[in-house]
């Protein structure tokens, strides 16, 4: 216990001298940053998809707009989702600080709940690549709102809300959905040219709390390291591109990301 403690310590110190003299750093966080503000992740020990991987099903984009029952579940879900309950926590609060510091330069995301931006995180530095939860988005006339109103339509009994927005003389009448990116769409091709654009910029790539296996965010750590960035990685356990990196910290997200930054 000793030994892996020093190992820890020292993988730690090894990270934070290389965040420390980075000047041009660009972020990109996951699920696991979220899990200490009570979202859980994914593909985690106690994720969403391991626990239930049927729910995998209601982010697949054919299923979603063919399926009406589909769509039903997947409102309940986004209505019941901790999401709406939850809070920055130190992690987020320590990526906030780097902005400060004047390092950071872009923050890509691949989580919807759109924390980073609550903790203080300027929206202009912040790319939502999988999109948010925030927000919904009509499948047929593209028109977006805020997402509240239509769950306030849910609770009040409408199980598969339709678009409202006005067409010419006429109701849209469209599927509705969260305007996030669900398997089988497309990225927005701005966001992801402004993500790699950044990644070949930087001088740090910092990974946090991604298992690093969706592509192409995950594609951005390669991209960075080939343009010659160093790569710092941090999640509670291994990744796809641990060997790839020149630091490596294996712990608590929301207690080693204000040590690494500086503010702990």
């Amino acid at each position: 216990m000793a030994d892996q403690h020093r190992a820890v310590t020292a993988d730690l110190e090894a990270a934070r001298h290389r965040v420390a003299g980075a000047r041009r750093v660009v972020v990109l966080t996951g699920a696991g940053i979220s899990t200490d503000s009570g979202i859980p992740d994914f593909r985690g020990p106690n994720g969403v998809w391991t626990r239930n991987p049927e729910a995998e099903r209601l982010a697949t984009l054919d299923a979603y707009l063919s399926d009406p029952e589909v769509r039903r579940r997947a409102w309940r879900n986004r209505l019941e989702s901790p999401t709406w309950q939850a809070h920055p926590n130190d992690g987020h609060r320590a990526l906030v600080d780097l902005e400060r510091q004047g390092k950071l330069h872009l923050l890509v995301t691949q989580n919807i709940a759109g924390l980073h931006q609550q903790a203080g995180n300027s929206p202009d530095r912040v790319v939502e690549i999988h999109g948010t939860m925030r927000q919904v988005v009509c499948m047929r006339c593209t028109v977006r709102t805020d997402a509240q109103p239509v769950l306030d339509r849910v609770r009040a009994g409408e199980a598969d809300p339709a678009c409202e927005a006005e067409v010419g003389d006429r109701r849209c009448g469209g599927i509705l959905k969260s305007a996030t990116i669900s398997f089988g769409q497309q990225l927005v091709a701005g966001d992801l040219g402004r993500a790699e654009a950044a990644a070949r910029a930087c001088d740090l790539l910092l990974a946090v709390g991604s298992t690093l296996s969706v592509f192409p965010a995950a594609g951005l750590v390669p991209l960075a390291a080939s343009a010659g960035a160093v790569v710092v990685i941090v999640n509670a356990g291994p990744t796809g591109y641990d060997e790839l990196a020149d630091a490596v910290v294996h712990g608590s997200i929301s207690e080693v990301l204000p040590a690494l930054v500086g503010t702990a």
